[in-house]
């Protein structure tokens, strides 16, 4: 029985690991999304161009 419990224990600690590495990973690519779309503002900005905000148009 007790090898039982260190397997489960052994389960239970690799799929906690594997949520904390997806976690990471989602965090990760949205951070570089947005620091992707704040760059492009910012060259926008640089540039010297004032219409540098993108247009929101209504859903039809």
């Amino acid at each position: 029985m007790p090898e039982r419990d260190s397997q489960d224990r052994s389960r239970r600690t690799a799929l906690i690991a594997l949520g904390v590495v997806i976690f990471l990973f989602v965090l990760g690519w949205f951070l570089a999304h947005e620091l992707y779309e704040y760059g492009k503002l910012e060259d926008c900005l640089m540039s010297g161009r004032t219409n540098c905000e993108p247009i929101q148009t209504p859903a039809q």
